[in-house]
């Protein structure tokens, strides 16, 4: 029972989450508005982020065979391109889901036992986080001035000091009772650290190490080429800061865990993420729709023919 309430919550609240969004959204513009928008935007800086995003893809499948090779399993590119591809396109439908066919893909057309293959792509989370979690770093050194300015408008700046000084204490108390405590989330939580921290080493044990990360490096500097060429396909947003460029682009990326592959939750994010620099929410809303549609397109052609294509490339096999 508790089973099934879990993939419920799992399967039917992001669903439910994405349809309520692009209610939301689509209430807060006019489809004949937003059709405008989409008539006069420049595709061909549209085609050119859809670009730069196929080559993100291509780099993601090429990384993943640097990690599968110590195994000695020698994936052919092709099978992990199209494995990557078909994994984005299932995520549209069950979030996470994803990354169980890639292994499965994997294990059943290269021959690497599934919790190998799944291993692998944990470690690919992990890497990715750590590039995640420096662009927000570098954000905020760049735009400490700005985003200070902009809260010590709205807040108490003694509330602020007073608020993060809370923050860090509970941060390091909660550490210290993760650490010590023998309760089941504590064990559980000192396990999922642990499987980072080895994912995390282990990606400098291996052989091509530095392709790895120039890989890893290569796929966040297109996703954010990609979100930053397409603003110049609308007027209203090829000359906006390109701080609003890096916070857009962060809001949209987590917006994506929100609700299947980010829909309604993509462009609602950028946005939030824009009005921080007063910028006008419909050229807003229109971006987040153009630049999500163009993307999700190509995952979904892409996706697809990799689906069709699978078992054909692997007949013989």
């Amino acid at each position: 029972m508790a089973n099934t309430v879990k993939t419920i919550i799992k399967v039917f609240i992001p669903l439910l989450l994405g349809v309520v969004l692009v209610w939301y959204s689509l209430s807060q513009i006019s489809i004949e508005e937003l059709l405008q928008y989409c008539k006069k935007a420049d595709y061909a800086w549209v085609g050119a982020g859809v670009f730069l995003g196929f080559l993100s893809h291509l780099s993601r499948a090429y990384r993943w065979r640097f990690m599968i090779a110590p195994m000695g399993y020698n994936m052919r590119f092709a099978n992990s391109f199209m494995a990557v591809m078909a994994a984005y396109l299932i995520n549209y439908t069950i979030p996470r889901a994803g990354e169980i066919s890639r292994a499965t893909i994997l294990s059943n057309y290269e021959g690497v036992p599934f919790e190998k293959g799944f291993g692998t792509i944990v470690a690919e989370r992990v890497a990715d986080m750590l590039v995640m979690l420096s662009i927000i770093c570098v954000t905020l050194l760049l735009e400490f001035d700005y985003i200070y300015a902009f809260l010590s408008e709205r807040f108490n700046p003694v509330k602020i000091a007073l608020a993060l000084l809370v923050l860090v204490v509970l941060f390091f108390s909660g550490l210290a009772f993760i650490n010590r405590s023998q309760h089941k989330f504590a064990i559980k939580f000192r396990g999922f650290l642990k499987g980072l921290i080895e994912g995390v080493t282990s990606i400098f044990k291996m052989k091509k190490k530095w392709a790895f990360i120039f890989h890893t490096l290569f796929i966040w500097t297109m996703y954010v080429m990609m979100f930053y060429v397409t603003t110049f396909a609308l007027v209203e947003t090829s000359g906006i800061p390109f701080a609003a460029i890096l916070i857009g682009f962060i809001a949209a990326t987590f917006s994506i865990a929100a609700t299947n592959g980010g829909v309604g939750s993509y462009p609602e994010a950028i946005v939030l993420a824009f009005l921080l620099f007063n910028l006008p929410e419909d050229p807003s809303r229109a971006f987040g729709w153009i630049i999500w549609a163009s993307q999700t397109l190509l995952i979904i052609i892409l996706g697809g023919l990799s689906l069709i294509y699978l078992p054909i490339y692997n007949r013989r096999k």
